[in-house]
């Protein structure tokens, strides 16, 4: 429990990140906990990678790949569903996303564990939206700070 945190307020965010992780298996379609999120972000894009904390398990990798390639469609198409049952809101920059579809690429990568979805921005306002979005995410996810592409 971090120092200036009282019983009351760590229990409420416990409570808050274990209905973040049910309503991610819900959206996503595999376990949590047997995952690591990481946000990436870079100057001229970003990407949301998830991979398997167990290298051995191809059934949560193969479920990680499924959902990721998922995420690339529908977020080509200003779908951004799944974020908003995950987190149970909308998520910032996402209506800045929806409405410049046109300025956005969503590539899907296999990695060794899982994959990754690389989100390219053309332009500057469109990248600060990208980079709301995935900032929230390493706040709400507790990944720490965001990682550079491409590392």
């Amino acid at each position: 429990m971090p120092a200036a945190m009282t019983h009351e307020a760590h229990l409420a965010q416990m409570e808050k990140h274990r209905e973040l992780n049910a309503r991610g298996a819900a959206a996503m379609g595999f376990d949590q906990d047997r995952t690591s999120h990481h946000f990436r972000l870079s100057e001229s894009d970003g990407g949301i990678e998830v991979v398997s904390k167990d290298p051995a398990d191809a059934g949560t990798r193969d479920e990680i790949r499924t959902h990721l390639r998922e995420i690339a469609a529908g977020f080509a198409s200003g779908d951004f569903t799944k974020p908003f049952m995950t987190h149970g809101e909308v998520l910032p920059g996402v209506k800045t996303m929806q409405a410049r579809t046109h300025a956005l690429t969503f590539t899907y990568e296999d990695r060794p564990d899982g994959g990754m979805v690389r989100i390219n921005a053309a332009d500057a306002k469109t990248r600060k939206a990208v980079h709301d979005f995935l900032r929230y995410q390493i706040r709400e996810h507790h990944t720490g700070d965001p990682l550079t592409v491409g590392k």
